[in-house]
């Protein structure tokens, strides 16, 4: 897959199938979007996704609260592995917006992407103000032969309350009906970085992860069953999302601890895909108490991975 990092910056001597949306997650929904896409290609034709970032809402709302499911690099990751040829992620800003509805079709559709064909929502609103809709888009492919195929609305309403019931559920706990509407385990990417060391001094060693992006979605804090693939090597394991409440931590923090492994994982990049909740984080009266815990913890996860397999 060929990623653009702007619109200018695409160059192609096919034709284009083209679709346009966030895909936050690339979920089940949106993957049955990318799979009609990628079958409309031929040996003439390229599929095309258009995305932008930051979000529109970050821009045009001032919303810098809203939290998303995936980084821009996961993002791509997920296309790819749906067969994807083309990723251009759009930078964002006041201007574009301010595109009228013919100049976005003239300007990138005809004259960059080359576009034969945009499969979009029935419901689908371009251009300044968002004044342009799907008749207009046809009007539009009439006059500068591109085909429109239209998402039905049962697919928009899969695609939409999927997304929600995603964020809601990793924002109440429930991961696993997560990953059921994803058609993956939801996973966070970032780089383990040196915390207080205390798991160490009580036989529970931790990877601190570290995640740069302050847009991505953290699940509602609490102890899951977590596993990555280091050194080419599925591990499993049981991490904690939280404040540490029983040494009176201040700050929010995402700590793994990897079973049957003993490496130095220090400023390596990791992807960690979250697999079951297993309880709320709590305060114990000592650290003794937290052990103990911990140790049941590592029983139920274990015992949850084992009937995973």
């Amino acid at each position: 897959m060929k990623i653009f990092n702007s619109i200018q910056d695409f160059k192609t001597t096919s034709g284009t199938i083209v679709t346009l949306g966030t895909f936050d997650g690339v979920h089940i929904g949106h993957r049955k979007i990318i799979e009609r896409l990628v079958q409309n290609t031929d040996e003439n034709t390229e599929s095309l996704v258009l995305t932008f970032f930051p979000h529109p809402r970050m821009v045009l709302q001032g919303d810098s609260e809203i939290k998303l499911l995936n980084t821009i690099d996961e993002k791509a990751f997920l296309l790819e592995e749906n067969g994807l040829d083309n990723l251009v992620i759009h930078p964002f800003d006041k201007a574009f917006s301010r595109l009228t509805a013919e100049e976005f079709v003239k300007n990138i559709l005809v004259d960059i992407f080359n576009i034969k064909k945009i499969i979009i929502g029935h419901d689908h609103r371009f251009g300044r103000n968002r004044t342009a809709n799907i008749d207009d888009l046809i009007v539009f492919g009439k006059e500068y032969n591109f085909e429109v195929e239209q998402i039905s609305p049962q697919e928009i309403d899969e695609v939409s309350v999927s997304s929600t019931k995603i964020r809601n559920s990793l924002l109440d706990g429930n991961i696993q009906l997560a990953n059921d509407y994803l058609g993956y385990d939801y996973f966070l990417t970032g780089t383990i970085v040196k915390g207080k060391q205390l798991g160490r001094t009580i036989g529970f060693p931790t990877a601190n992860l570290s995640i740069k992006e302050n847009y991505k979605l953290i699940p509602l804090n609490g102890v899951y069953v977590v596993s990555s693939i280091i050194n080419d090597k599925k591990v499993y394991g049981m991490m904690n999302i939280g404040f540490n409440p029983t040494v009176n931590g201040q700050h929010q923090t995402i700590e793994i601890h990897f079973f049957d492994f003993d490496g130095d994982l220090y400023d390596k990049g990791i992807k960690v895909s979250i697999l079951n909740r297993i309880r709320s984080e709590q305060k114990f009266e000592s650290v003794e108490k937290l052990k103990e815990q911990l140790a049941l913890d590592k029983t139920t996860s274990l015992e949850f991975i084992k009937n995973k397999k």
